[in-house]
């Protein structure tokens, strides 16, 4: 037998298709893109510093790919063959678990580790301009190659052990800041209270933000150590992760023999999630009054739970900085505590609300089963009238908290009297961004989900429209801004230029593609959900009258 057949199956049909060569020229050249934005922005400065800005920039900007299109990729690819019953297949041959779960990153992770590869020669180029050097550049890319493979192995293992979609998705990014984020956390607290002095940097291996600042030749003559033990901390918590996926997979796709102890934990489970018997006939009976979709898309209860527990993490986090920092967000509005807390509240809300906007109505459209909803005395208003509700019962009431202490933010802003930048207008614009952004790629992923092959993609696509695409435009607008200023020897652009950029790229995105999806789903919604159907089916019968009468 050949060793790994799926995998050199995989790579083969990878080989042929067309999206693997447009993925890697996409990839490389907007990677040159960036470089040219980086380095005609900081064209006044020497080139030993355009070196080290470009550099640094295409490093940041590629370990936030390799942690995302890695986690991205292999979230779902093991749960999803559960859930249509396929995995099991695959192992009434002689086929292993490794040769399973290799498969699927092949499979799954292929065009993203090229589009990784494909911004290596791009990252050398700041060795020609002599402000980095080779130790340094190898360095950057062992650190990024590991970080991808690193996130792949916290997909497949979380995907090895789910089976639904969204605690795939959910579970994955929890895992990964479980690992990254904690530790180093937990240390700055025990810095803070123990070793007031001296920052203890071991907790700090399991995040790849660190031998990422570490490779650099400045810090790498001090911290050489460390940084071969991060990158080590960091592959053993990779192969550890494929190992337990491994062994996990061949043992979890079987559908167990029922037993009383099972049984009872089934059930707990079950009242935790949905409440007791009499509570979920209540609560059917509530919510199919007002909406039949709306009890489809709400009946679980641990959702709201669900979204006010990571608030409350990252209030904690907050909480804990401020303590840390002494209460210093009184004294100022914009200090970088406020200012994570912030983007973090705001990501986590509208990346969940796109996620949930389109899961039951990709899972419907993939199901086949949006036919038979159509077919009863739902109509289309119904159904977005449903989901709309479901959103509103889980997103509501944590995004009006999360306003209450941007708002405090604001009122902090007021009392701060400052020539420069008035904080106000920032925070002013990050509330009215967080409204619009959340409305927006509540539609735009709806719509999303009823055109998108899968579930994932469509969320994907609701992201890149909403969220990537104004930041892309803003990159490309900073750096002609910043070269045109540097060309022309006058001073860079106030803080009105970059605010109002900013702010008018994001509200124009949510209108333009905010309102084509809602046209979409209020006019072609019928039309877009059974496309799966009349795509496989001829326009037309032959006319066989003729034929027969011949």
């Amino acid at each position: 037998m050949i060793f790994l057949p799926i995998v050199g199956r995989e790579l083969r049909v990878a080989a042929r298709r067309r999206a693997t060569h447009w993925t890697r020229t996409t990839v490389a050249l907007g990677a040159v893109a960036t470089c040219a934005c980086f380095y005609v922005g900081n064209l006044d400065e020497p080139p030993h510093t355009q070196a080290r800005r470009v550099f640094t920039g295409l490093m940041v900007i590629s370990l936030v790919y390799s942690l995302a299109a890695g986690r991205r990729f292999t979230a779902d690819c093991l749960s999803e063959e559960k859930r249509e019953g396929t995995l099991g297949l695959l192992f009434l041959t002689d086929l292993k678990g490794y040769d399973v779960v290799l498969g699927k990153i092949a499979a799954t992770s292929l065009n993203g580790f090229y589009g990784l590869l494909a911004v290596v020669p791009v990252l050398a180029v700041p060795l020609l301009l002599g402000g980095v050097g080779q130790g340094e550049f190898w360095r950057a890319v062992l650190v990024l190659v590991s970080t991808f493979l690193y996130a792949l192995a916290v997909g497949i293992f979380v995907s090895a052990i789910s089976r639904e979609a969204p605690r795939a998705m959910g579970a994955n990014l929890l895992l990964l800041l479980l690992l990254t984020a904690a530790p180093p956390l937990y240390g700055l607290a025990m810095n803070y209270q123990a070793f007031p002095n001296s920052y203890p940097f071991g907790f700090l291996y399991s995040c790849p933000a660190f031998p990422l600042v570490v490779s650099a030749d400045a810090f790498y003559k001090t911290r050489a150590g460390d940084f071969w033990c991060s990158v080590a901390v960091m592959h053993a918590l990779t192969w550890l992760l494929l190992s337990l996926a491994c062994w996990i997979v061949p043992h979890s796709w079987q559908d167990k023999a029922g037993d009383s102890r099972r049984a009872r934990w089934h059930e707990r489970w079950l009242a935790w999630r949905f409440g007791n018997a009499a509570k979920r006939k209540a609560l059917r009976q509530k919510l199919l009054n007002r909406n039949p979709f709306f009890w489809l898309a709400a009946r679980s209860r641990l959702k709201p739970a669900q979204v006010w527990g990571v608030l409350l993490l990252i209030g904690a986090y907050w909480g804990g900085m401020c303590v840390a920092g002494r209460g210093s967000w009184l004294n100022d509005s914009l200090n970088p505590m406020n200012v994570v807390a912030a983007i973090l509240f705001n990501c986590a809300l509208k990346m969940w609300i796109g996620i949930e906007a389109s899961y039951h109505l990709a899972q419907e459209r993939k199901m086949g089963t949006f036919e038979l909803l159509l077919s009863t005395a739902l109509t289309e208003q119904d159904i977005l009238k449903g989901q709309w509700l479901a959103l509103r019962r889980q997103f509501l009431k944590p995004t009006l908290a999360v306003m209450v202490v941007e708002g405090l933010f604001l009122a902090a802003s007021l009392r701060e009297p400052r020539s420069d930048f008035p904080p106000w207008a920032a925070w002013l614009a990050c509330l009215t961004l967080l409204v619009a952004d959340m409305l927006a790629v509540s539609w735009v992923a709806m719509a999303r989900a009823l055109t998108a092959r899968t579930p994932n993609l469509a969320v994907v696509q609701a992201i890149a429209r909403v969220f990537i695409l104004p930041s892309v435009v803003l990159v490309i607008v900073t750096g002609g801004a910043l070269a045109l200023a540097a060309l022309q020897q006058r001073p860079e652009p106030g803080w009105g230029f970059w605010l109002g950029w900013w702010f008018g790229l994001g509200m124009a995105a949510d209108l333009a593609y905010g309102f084509a999806a809602w046209r979409q789903l209020h006019t072609r919604f019928r039309r877009l959900a059974s496309q799966r159907f009349s795509e496989i089916m001829p326009t037309a019968l032959p006319d066989v009258s003729s034929g027969a009468s011949a």
